[in-house]
């Protein structure tokens, strides 16, 4: 009996191995949203705050502005280099606000709190970069070659702090365009917490087709909406260009602006929602419109890298128009096939799940998330030891051997999304293939919004 026995536990810890590291119902979406928003404190630039949760990050870029003389400290770097990038990190920053307006309700007052505190420390900063309007624009700090050609932590960088400025009457409509939306998104994302600080973000907002689509959300104004009518085609709100990010806004602007013919039935607005529909419609396998590419796993696959910034910003997308429907009691028409808010929801869940574990490999795309997760990410400050563990000074290319190194990387960037498998859901784990373990901001922002949704409503 006694030898049965132990073969029985045998056989069950055998199939307990094998079995993927996650189930749907065993995911913890409410812990995986608290490690999206801590992640942006190890992004951090600037003074740290002495609540700083990623405690082996230290003050970095102390000196940014100086060269124009300006206070240009703060903000996020981007991904694993140690440059600040204003186009990404406004996009960053709208979608972080984004995720407070759309889904703030479903998070735990902590986690909305960590959100906010996220936002601001991007918004701080982009009041700074726009502070010379309207002559002059900063759009980015540190040098990207120099920066490229260095694998070193932000607290030793020593390459150029350059500041790049787009003046009067150069266009910069893209940048100026998105540190308009971040603006408005943000003062709409504080505008209970923090009125006066609200009123700021929106005095300093701008006029475009993405940013106008956003102070008119945050201002009502007609004037706004005037804007939007009078000038999405010209700037291509009607091109059914199916994705979104930070260098291409149509499938979020028309998902932004169908809440106004859905919910206030703004009927002259209507090409954005049909914009919006033919969008939602290639993600519905069922519909006759399918054409979004999937892996074999399920993921949601574009070419080109960093694939995962697709799947989260689609996912968040889906997740708001299926509000919209819902709130305005209203299906989806697909050609032939019906598809209700229910199903949308679906769509992003299974995009999430695979993210968070259920995928081929059973791994966590999420650093810091389950037990099995990406060891050896593209990222300079996680790769060299902490300047906590290691204060001597470690130059440009004395960082190499850390990124050479096949060692698990020695600081955990809790809460980073990587960029991700390839088209057949292969991931090496390896620091050199930037464009699957590279993290960005950019992935996470959307990411935090579609987390608090379903530790909302996790079934």
């Amino acid at each position: 009996m006694m030898a049965l026995h132990l073969i029985i536990k045998s056989v069950l810890v055998l199939i307990l191995l094998k079995l993927p590291l996650h189930h749907s119902s065993y995911l913890e979406y409410t812990e995986a949203l608290a490690k999206s928003i801590q992640f942006f404190e190890g992004q951090r630039s600037g003074f740290l705050p002495n609540d700083q949760r990623t405690n082996w990050r230290a003050n970095s870029g102390l000196g940014d502005g100086s060269e124009v003389n300006l206070d240009l400290t703060g903000g996020y770097y981007d991904a694993g280099d140690n440059v600040k990038f204003g186009f990404p990190m406004a996009f960053t920053t709208t979608m972080l606000a984004w995720s407070v307006i759309e889904f703030g309700d479903s998070m735990p007052a902590r986690e909305m709190r960590n959100a906010l505190v996220a936002v601001r420390w991007a918004t701080d900063y982009l009041l700074k970069t726009v502070s010379q309007l309207p002559d002059r624009i900063f759009v980015q700090v540190g040098d990207p070659h120099s920066d490229h050609n260095c694998w070193e932590r932000p607290e030793d960088m020593d390459t150029a702090r350059t500041v790049y400025t787009v003046n009067a009457p150069n266009p910069a409509s893209d940048v100026a365009g998105e540190t308009a939306a971040a603006l408005a998104a943000s003062s709409m994302a504080f505008r209970s917490s923090d009125s006066g600080y609200s009123q700021t973000l929106l005095r300093t907002a701008d006029e475009l087709l993405w940013g106008a689509a956003w102070l008119r959300r945050a201002t009502q104004e007609d004037s706004y909406l005037n804007y939007i009518q009078n000038n999405g085609k010209t700037l291509g709100a009607d091109d059914n260009i199916n994705e979104f990010g930070w260098d291409n806004k149509h499938a979020g602007l028309n998902v932004l602006v169908s809440k106004e013919v859905l919910e206030s039935k703004t009927y002259s607005l209507q090409s954005y929602k049909s914009s919006a529909d033919s969008f939602m419609c290639t993600l519905v396998p069922e519909s006759d419109s399918s054409h979004i590419e999937y892996t074999p796993g399920g993921l949601i696959y574009k070419p080109g890298g960093s694939n995962l910034q697709h799947a989260t910003t689609i996912s968040f997308l889906l997740l708001a128009y299926a509000n919209y429907l819902d709130r305005s009691s209203q299906l989806l028409n697909c050609g032939g096939v019906s598809v209700g808010p229910s199903h949308l929801r679906q769509l992003a869940k299974k995009q999430v799940d695979y993210i968070l574990g259920e995928n081929p490999k059973g791994i966590s795309y999420m650093v810091g998330y389950s037990n099995y997760y990406p060891q050896r990410i593209h990222h300079r400050g996680s790769s060299i030891p902490s300047i906590k563990d290691h204060p001597q000074f470690i130059a440009c290319k004395e960082g190499s051997i850390y990124f050479n190194s096949s060692d698990p990387n020695p600081n955990v960037l809790v809460g980073a999304i990587v960029g991700g498998p390839g088209k057949d859901d292969a991931y090496g784990d390896d620091r050199d293939d930037f464009r699957k373990s590279e993290p960005t901001t950019y992935i996470n922002a959307p990411f935090v919004g579609v987390l608090a949704y379903f530790a909302a409503n996790p079934n």
